[in-house]
């Protein structure tokens, strides 16, 4: 491998920060490899978003705004994907680790017969070879892969793994022609709503979640919602908060939920089994709020605030709003 290529997810040109993440990583990677950093947007709304991705470290970008991308199941963005890695030769592929990323990402090894490595939050390059870290099972061993031999290796990176970079290096603009003769069977007739913030919560620098101390749904409106607006981040929740209903199950963090690495994770009135702390043990910080000061997520925290959480989050609320105003 010496090409590394990166699958851009996005929704009519609009796309989150883990793409700008995803060619950073591609830039450094490529360079290691003594390769070039490629990127594939395919869908409608691509070619202005294409134009957007010149501002990041990437020397190619391949897009298509064929509509047949939004109106199939995967298969024509995968056989976009298949085309470009054809074009580029042996590379790395980054796909982010989202639920069409992964998709893409098991079509798109099937099709080249890659290697697969899933939910990486690391990469080197020894030897000429690729080397990902990633978390497993449940976070209490860390692995790491290379591939061994073949042209093309997957990789699905957890969002908030990496940093961003602007850095206008002129990319190239390369229009993809569509496939000749291929018919699709599988029809999007429509998009699950709740579906579409999935990347949010998982893409949130900051997250503040809420357990089965909230004691019901209206503390995650009245409460945690304004915590998470003045940070700007988004509101996740327990598993004990989405079975009792109190919020729908996609914000749900944790094992059979979603996987968070935010920069600032507030646990609020949750006590921290395994189970959640798989979803959420990656943050850059981890600040738990409870009464109880020996809830088990005491022990992962780096900081454990003991006291009331109807009382806390309100004045912390107010202090991040304040020092928020008094730099604008």
């Amino acid at each position: 491998m010496r090409d590394v290529i990166i699958f851009v997810e996005h929704n009519g040109g609009q796309t989150r920060k883990v793409t700008f993440e995803l060619a950073a990583e591609a830039r450094r990677l490529a360079d290691a490899l003594g390769g070039k950093a490629h990127a594939l947007v395919a869908g409608v709304g691509s070619a202005a978003l294409a134009r957007q991705l010149q501002n990041h470290p990437l020397d190619k970008i391949f897009h298509t705004d064929d509509a047949d991308v939004d109106k199939f199941l995967l298969d024509p963005v995968v056989d976009y994907l298949e085309a470009v890695a054809k074009v580029t030769g042996p590379a790395a592929i980054l796909v982010p680790n989202t639920m069409l990323g992964r998709d893409v990402a098991g079509r798109i090894v099937a099709r080249l017969d890659a290697g697969l490595a899933s939910d990486v939050t690391e990469l080197r390059v020894e030897n000429g070879r690729v080397h990902c870290i990633a978390p497993k099972l449940q976070g209490s061993t860390i692995t790491t892969c290379a591939f061994k031999g073949g042209d093309y290796g997957v990789i699905t990176v957890r969002p908030n793994a990496f940093a961003a970079q602007l850095q206008a290096t002129g990319a190239e603009l390369v229009p993809l022609e569509k496939p000749a003769g291929k018919t699709y069977g599988m029809v999007v007739e429509s998009d699950v709503e709740e579906a579409t913030g999935e990347i949010g919560l998982e893409e949130a620098a900051v997250v503040v979640s809420g357990g089965r101390g909230l004691g019901g749904p209206e503390p995650f409106e009245t409460l945690l919602k304004p915590l998470a607006e003045a940070l700007g981040g988004a509101v996740g929740a327990s598993r004990a908060a989405a079975d009792a209903g109190w919020v729908p199950y996609s914000l749900q963090i944790g094992q059979t939920g979603k996987i968070v690495s935010p920069q600032l994770y507030i646990a609020v009135g949750i006590s921290g089994a395994i189970q959640h702390k798989v979803g959420m043990q990656t943050a850059g910080t981890i600040v738990a709020i409870n009464r109880d000061g020996t809830v088990p997520i005491g022990e992962t925290a780096d900081l454990l605030v003991v006291g009331d959480l109807f009382q806390i989050i309100p004045a912390l609320t107010t202090l991040v709003q304040e020092a928020k105003a008094a730099h604008t």
